[in-house]
């Protein structure tokens, strides 16, 4: 996968190996451990040494991914947004997960992407349990892949105010391969533009 993440607004995680991005990487997933700290009942506040430990071999994890994850964060603040795009091959078991969501999940609506398509859209700004952190689904099924974007924020009244630009970034993303040339032995990138 590939995204036009604007430099000025977004610190991509994916390769950002040793000290390029480690701060806005360690608050970024000090965020997301706090969250879900949050939402089993615990404090909030997570282990600076586990957070430590996580950022640096989240981009180790990442580059093993192959291009099917990446992860962007806020740059101004790191913990008021992380954007994560997956890629992930189309099985019946995902389609079957897919199905069987919660009914929260069936408030989608329709949100095009520029190299994608039709997708859809879910936000929740507030959800239900003041636990639960606020954030915005972006999912594309070409067939053979599902595409999924996901915002989370750390911050329920400023979510809103950066929900453009997390909109902007996965209108970007895309899904880029290398194709095999039968007579030769080379390899063909097709630009997406």
């Amino acid at each position: 996968m590939q995204a036009d993440a604007d430099p000025s607004t977004w610190v991509a995680v994916t390769g950002s190996l040793g000290l390029r991005g480690r701060r806005h990487r360690k608050a970024a997933i000090r965020m997301l451990l706090s969250q879900g700290s949050r939402m089993m009942g615990g404090a909030g506040r997570p282990n600076g040494v586990l957070a430590w430990a996580i950022s640096q071999a989240a981009p180790l994890m990442m580059r093993r991914a192959d291009g099917r994850l990446l992860v962007w964060v806020w740059k101004d603040d790191p913990e008021l947004l992380v954007v994560m795009a997956q890629l992930q091959d189309l099985t019946p078991q995902l389609r079957a997960a897919r199905a069987m969501m919660p009914i929260e999940y069936d408030d989608t609506e329709s949100f095009r992407g520029a190299y994608l398509g039709m997708g859809e859209r879910l936000v929740i700004d507030l959800p239900p349990q003041p636990a639960t952190p606020p954030f915005a689904t972006y999912t594309w099924d070409t067939g053979a892949h599902l595409v999924t974007v996901t915002a989370v924020s750390g911050d329920r009244e400023r979510f809103r105010t950066v929900l453009g630009a997390a909109d902007a970034l996965a209108r970007s993303v895309r899904i880029i391969d290398d194709l095999r040339v039968g007579e030769t032995t080379g390899v063909l990138r097709l630009d997406p533009a």
